[in-house]
């Protein structure tokens, strides 16, 4: 049984309004860095490593930050081993549950049940999900031990750019887990009618601009891009547009190559 065309179109135009949104967003951050919470926090996560890298007293600061990133990574990453084993269970559990596994092995996906082919899709989703939490988890254990490396003998310092934009990656894959999250809010409605896929996925556009949007981004006494962390800002600019390469050593093996 071929997928009915309103399915097929509720998928597609589901993917153009989320698409879309992403790159609205990437052109609205061409425009102004602090448009969204995202490159804010990117900028605060490099201020707070050279913030902490600075001082061997925020030693016990940093533990504790990366306890709790490492927690909240982990729980949510077990979420989605639950959600999957959920999704696995309704596709046993239904009558056709072989039909969809018959039609990868052929190679004839659409001749699947349409059903099983949505399940499949969302157990993709939150795979995707597992993984980006994972890597995150990851990626905060290797800034754990950057983070304090720096006051040794060994000719071994990396820098806090550098240290910071792995952290920068480790919220980056965070970020990604949670939108496979939300992505799975009009599959999950896609289950049950077409049409309601479309209608959340438009809320979801709503409900996203609302959470990506950063509070005061106005000129005012607020404003992070005049008054916060200026020079954090260009180097997020700089290294955006692959014109400053961070390097991983501190200034004192640098200046023995000058």
């Amino acid at each position: 049984m071929s997928l009915p065309s309103l399915e097929v179109s509720a998928y597609i135009v589901s993917l153009v309004l989320v698409g879309g949104y992403h790159l609205y967003l990437k052109w609205q951050l061409r425009r102004d860095l602090s448009y969204t919470i995202q490159s804010v926090n990117n900028a605060a996560r490099i201020a707070w490593v050279e913030n902490i890298m600075s001082d061997e007293g925020n030693s016990i600061l940093a533990v504790q930050t990366f306890r709790n990133s490492t927690m909240a990574a982990t729980f949510l990453a077990s979420t989605a081993i639950l959600l999957i084993m959920g999704v696995l269970n309704l596709m046993q559990n239904n009558d056709s549950a072989g039909s969809v596994l018959h039609s990868i092995n052929n190679g004839l996906m659409l001749s699947g049940d349409h059903e099983q082919i949505k399940l499949l899709i969302l157990l993709a989703t939150f795979f995707w999900a597992f993984f980006s939490f994972s890597m995150a988890v990851r990626m905060y254990n290797h800034v754990g031990y950057l983070i304090n490396s720096t006051n040794t003998n060994r000719n071994f310092c990396p820098t806090p750019a550098y240290v910071g934009r792995l952290l920068n990656r480790s919220g980056k894959y965070y970020s990604y887990g949670m939108r496979a999250y939300y992505l799975s809010v009009p599959m999950v409605f896609g289950m049950f009618n077409p049409v309601y896929m479309m209608v959340a996925s438009a809320g979801l556009i709503v409900a996203l601009y609302i959470i990506d949007r950063a509070p005061d981004t106005q000129a005012n006494s607020g404003d992070i891009r005049q008054h916060k962390m200026p020079g954090v800002m260009s180097a997020l600019s700089k290294n955006r547009s692959g014109d400053d390469k961070v390097s991983f050593f501190t200034g004192r093996k640098q200046q023995n190559k000058s």
